[in-house]
């Protein structure tokens, strides 16, 4: 079997028609109905990335993602309704990794699975990667690890693929379009905060340079900078 999949949606015919979808394009999906099951289910360690419909009775999605993160970096992918920017906002103040607009195809959504999954997965030539460092931070691009003065810095899968691109060009300017295209995987559009929200969310996980500093600065009107000292 492929990849495992977890689907949390209380909408049985289109939890049904995704199932099925992605089960066609050689995913192993679990499907679960309401929030409670759907965080039991993500915390169990099985699964290789969740999506999570923000609109349900009960626990919403916003719930379900917020206890998800409070014990594991499982990539998620929410989907919020469309137009519907304050749920994604706060999904990725929360850490989501991506969302996805409803209503969307099937084809879409497997298109944006399979970029997550390129990101986490780190697939090359087989070669090891080296360590990459910059001050304090260190991150390992093969194991998906990082570390800020010696100690582990818990990121999501999208969180630490920004970092790697703004890694790799320390102390030079890197767009948010840029950042888009080689950390998240699709072109950035108009009016996308997707970029500030992980960036916020990464300087609250990182700490402080000597002087008190960010290592990842704004730069207005071109996008962000990490320096190491």
């Amino acid at each position: 079997m492929g990849e495992k999949i977890l689907l949390i949606d209380d909408d049985v015919e289109l939890i049904e028609m995704v199932r099925d979808y992605l089960t066609q394009e050689g995913f192993d999906v679990t499907t679960a109905l309401d929030g409670t099951a759907g965080v039991r289910e993500a915390l169990n360690g099985r699964y290789t990335i969740a999506i999570i419909d923000v609109m349900m009775p009960g626990i919403n999605g916003i719930e379900v993602l917020r206890r998800i993160r409070q014990e594991s970096t499982i990539p998620v992918i929410m989907l919020t309704a469309r137009g519907d920017d304050t749920d994604r906002i706060i999904g990725l103040e929360l850490g989501a990794d991506d969302y996805v607009p409803k209503p969307c195809t099937s084809r879409e959504l497997t298109a944006r699975i399979r970029a997550i999954l390129k990101r986490a997965g780190g697939k090359g030539d087989g070669t090891p990667r080296a360590a990459l460092k910059a001050g304090a931070l260190t991150v390992w691009p093969d194991k998906r690890k990082a570390e800020w003065d010696g100690k582990p810095v818990d990121l999501t899968s999208s969180e630490f693929s920004l970092l790697e691109v703004l890694l790799r060009n320390a102390g030079q300017v890197v767009s948010k379009e840029e950042l888009s295209e080689r950390g998240l995987g699709k072109p950035l559009s108009r009016f996308d905060r997707a970029i500030d929200m992980h960036m916020c969310n990464i300087r609250q996980k990182l700490g402080e340079l000597p002087d008190g500093r960010s290592c990842i600065q704004t730069i207005i009107r071109k996008g962000y900078m990490l320096i190491g000292e």
